[in-house]
C-alpha cells in the first residue's frame, strides 16, 4: 500500500469525465491513500458527462491545500466550472505553491490556467485547451504524462494509467 498516510483531495463540480474521477479515486483508495471528495460547495452532488453522480465530502471553502498530500483535478467540462469558485482556484494554487502533488488530466489544465502557475512549466492537455495553457505561459507539449516539478498532466482517459503511474510516484517519492 504505497500511498498509506497520504491524504488526497480530487476535486469534482458538474459535467466531470467518469473515467478521469473514478479511475484516479479508486487506484488512489487501492494503493492506501485517504480519498477526500471536494466539491465547489455549490451543491453535495455533482452530476458526472455521461449521467454518474458523485457526493462531495467536504466544500472548497471548508479545506485548505496543507490538509493534504495531493490534489487531483478530473477533466471533462468541470473544470470550466470548478475555476468559477475562488475557493477552489485557491486550493489548487496553494497546493503548487506547497510543492503538493497537483494533478490535471484533459481540460482540468483550465484550473492550472486559472491558478496562474503554469509560466514557465512543461505541461500537457487535451489538445482543444492547448492555447489556454500556452497564453498562461506553459510550454506546452503533446505527451501522454508530463511531470514538472510536483505538477503533473495527461491529455485524456486513453492516458490513465500512464498519469495515475506518475501521481503514485510523485507521492511516494
Amino acid at each position: 500500500m504505497e500511498c498509506a498516510g497520504k491524504k488526497i483531495a480530487i476535486l469534482v463540480e458538474e459535467l466531470f469525465n467518469v473515467y478521469e474521477f473514478w479511475y484516479p479515486y479508486y487506484r488512489l483508495l487501492e494503493a492506501g491513500a485517504e480519498v477526500v471528495v471536494v466539491g465547489s460547495g455549490r451543491t453535495d452532488t455533482y452530476n458526472g458527462k455521461p449521467g454518474t453522480d458523485v457526493q462531495q465530502d467536504v466544500s472548497a471553502d471548508d479545506v485548505k491545500a496543507a490538509d493534504f498530500d495531493g490534489i487531483i483535478i478530473p477533466g471533462g467540462f468541470a473544470p470550466d466550472m470548478m475555476r468559477r469558485y475562488p475557493a477552489m482556484v485557491q486550493l489548487v494554487a496553494e497546493g503548487v505553491e506547497q510543492g503538493k502533488v497537483v494533478a490535471a488530466i484533459c481540460h482540468a489544465g483550465w484550473m492550472l490556467a486559472s491558478a496562474k502557475v503554469l509560466k514557465g512549466r512543461r505541461v500537457t492537455s487535451f489538445f482543444a485547451i492547448k492555447d489556454d495553457l500556452i497564453h498562461a505561459g506553459a510550454d506546452w507539449v503533446d505527451e501522454a504524462v508530463v511531470v514538472d516539478g510536483k505538477i503533473i498532466t495527461s491529455r485524456t482517459p486513453d492516458d490513465l494509467p500512464d498519469f495515475m503511474r506518475a501521481v503514485v510516484k510523485e507521492l511516494t517519492a
